[in-house]
């Protein structure tokens, strides 16, 4: 069963210049004759980008958030106004809480206000692990203590007794069971892109894991981290490692150096066969 993933926003621009980039995420996956949209990125940009390429967002047949920030979100009224068709699957703990923090500053982070109330009748809140269609799931995290990353990356929830670190309760990794083993995306993977292999690995313990794609949330890490990150993916014998927005450029070449070929840069544009 063929599977096809078209980068849809990024931060990086497409080499010709004709679609627009920002700094969020998109991407469109073509599976089983269904069209499934993972993120909406900062803007309606995701919208005017499909146009360009030839394909409607009203022709999407499922949506996903993958997490609730306002770079993968903010798009989603835009969508809502487009699409009439789509279910769109959030997390069990999505809500407007997410913020970031710069010192002592506190600033808001997440999803458009109201959005979940406003558009209750088209919005799924996946719990578990859960099926969208058969061989495409919806993964949690299932790792203890993912607050501490958030505490060290300055990202917290606020909550009616103030504001306590992210645990990354909101975010899902979409795995889609393709031709050549599964097929992980997560868009920043907040709580590790490590943690993430190893729990779609305990979830589907008899499959292998052809590919992981999104955003590895590199950018403000240490070069030594980055290399310990990109060489316990290469020993966990993943065939294509994709990645962009939140690795970005200078992470992305030092992974280079330790995965080589296996490691493909996301830009605008960018269609995956698998």
């Amino acid at each position: 069963m063929n599977t096809n993933i078209t980068v849809i926003v990024d931060n990086k621009r497409d080499k010709n210049k004709r679609l627009g980039s920002e700094w969020g995420l998109s991407l469109l996956i073509e599976y089983s004759g269904k069209k499934i949209l993972l993120d909406t990125g900062g803007s309606d940009l995701f919208i005017k980008n499909l146009k360009k390429l030839g394909m409607d967002v009203a022709d999407v047949d499922h949506a996903v958030l993958s997490h609730a920030h306002c770079d993968h979100a903010n798009g989603m009224p835009a969508f809502f106004r487009n699409n009439s068709k789509a279910k769109f699957y959030l997390r069990d703990g999505t809500s407007d809480n997410c913020y970031g923090k710069i010192g002592f500053l506190h600033f808001y982070a997440g999803i458009p206000h109201e959005m979940i109330s406003e558009y209750h009748d088209r919005i799924v809140m996946a719990s578990g692990d859960y099926t969208i269609m058969d061989g495409v799931y919806l993964i949690p995290h299932k790792t203890e203590g993912l607050s501490l990353i958030g505490e060290k990356g300055g990202m917290y929830r606020r909550t009616p007794h103030g504001f306590i670190p992210d645990d990354f309760s909101h975010e899902q990794s979409l795995v889609i069971d393709s031709s050549k083993g599964l097929v992980i995306l997560n868009s920043c993977s907040h709580g590790g892109v490590i943690n993430i292999v190893n729990e779609v690995r305990k979830t589907f313990p008899d499959k292998h894991i052809y590919a992981i794609i999104g955003g590895f949330h590199l950018f403000t890490k240490p070069a030594s981290e980055i290399h310990d990150i990109a060489q316990a993916l290469d020993s966990m014998r993943v065939d294509l490692i994709c990645t962009g927005h939140c690795t970005k450029e200078r992470a992305y070449r030092i992974m280079k150096k330790d995965l080589g070929d296996k490691l493909v840069q996301m830009r605008v544009g960018l269609s995956i066969k698998i």
